[in-house]
């Protein structure tokens, strides 16, 4: 097992950050499993694993280099670590003890996956360590009260781990000096096939219901609906085909979360979380890669427009926030 660490270049800067040196770590455990993390972005680059034959693939979608990473036209966030709120929020307006908070609307009139300068935007602090037959990677952020709209001072952690079982796990962690909206996930693109689109392989999701969403997809009042016998049914494992996915599944059971898998090479992945909520993304709309990879985002459930923060994206002073999920590799 091994780490190694490489300067990968100096970012352009913003105004919530100066030009920053961007490093690359790679966590190499020698049984299977190599991840390639940038601190920019805290972002997912390589997760490179073999299929049935040995041969050893990047299983994630990644861009050429640090330019295309700071460019939004090019970058739908690619492998980055979004907060501090994924996904849609209408109106870009949150409620927190009858307090509206107006967000940052970098999605039409709308705020997505934490605003125009959320997480993914900015350069984390990195630390690396091996502990007995495991690799860690520390990647911390503090952004400041009004950041984006948000109330509170937020420091934010994510841990990506590593082992010889073929296990990444992303671990989440966060504090806050007022009580704010907190829901943080990764949104990797995967492709087990390393390559193509993912219209080949396999999907199974542990859902019997999913949240209801209107064309901007903001979450709809009401429950989510029952998926049984519809198109996003994927309790047993369908092709996917050319089905376009743009949705959030309330999971059964997170005892295991998805299941994707490439009958060609024989690479499965299979998803854990301590969440409930599950994005499932195909890429229909990714400018020069369309359906190339698919996106398994664990966290909150969305909240409709008007509502409360939930309990389960509300984190208040004194509180930590936290989010473990795990993809293991397989071959069959």
């Amino acid at each position: 097992m091994n780490i190694r660490k490489e300067t990968v270049g100096r970012t352009r800067g913003h105004r919530s950050q100066c030009p920053t040196r961007v490093d690359s770590y790679t966590l190499d455990t020698g049984a299977g499993l190599t991840v390639v993390i940038w601190t920019y972005g805290a972002s997912t680059v390589e997760v490179l694993t073999p299929d049935r034959e040995g041969r050893v693939d990047n299983t994630v979608l990644r861009l050429p280099g640090l330019d295309a990473y700071e460019d939004r036209r090019r970058n739908p966030y690619v492998g980055a670590t979004l907060g501090r709120y994924c996904r849609i929020v209408g109106d870009g307006r949150i409620l927190l003890d009858g307090v509206e908070h107006q967000l940052d609307r970098n999605d039409g009139k709308h705020h997505a996956h934490g605003g125009a300068i959320g997480f993914d935007r900015h350069v984390w602090e990195a630390d690396a360590e091996q502990v007995g037959d495991e690799l860690a990677l520390y990647l911390s952020l503090v952004t400041p009260d009004g950041d984006q709209g948000y109330p509170g001072t937020l420091s934010a952690e994510v841990v990506y781990r590593v082992d010889r079982d073929r296990r990444l796990t992303f671990e989440y962690r966060a504090t806050s000096t007022a009580s704010t909206a907190c829901a943080l996930t990764n949104h990797a693109y995967w492709n087990l096939a390393g390559t193509g689109t993912v219209d080949r392989q396999h999907l199974a999701v542990n859902a019997h219901r999913a949240v209801v969403f209107d064309g901007e997809l903001v979450p709809l009042q009401g429950p989510p609906e029952s998926v049984v016998g519809t198109p996003l049914d994927y309790r047993t494992p369908r092709h996917l085909g050319d089905a376009c996915l743009d949705n959030c599944f309330v999971l059964d059971d997170p005892s295991w979360a998805a299941e994707l898998y490439d009958p060609v090479g024989g690479r499965a992945m299979r998803v854990t979380t301590d969440q409930r909520g599950l994005g499932v993304y195909s890429a229909d709309g990714f400018t020069g890669h369309p359906r190339g990879g698919l996106c398994l985002e664990a966290g909150a459930v969305p909240d409709p427009p008007g509502q409360e923060v939930s309990a389960s994206a509300r984190l208040d002073p004194g509180q930590v926030y936290r989010h473990r999920t795990t993809h293991q590799f397989l071959t069959r």
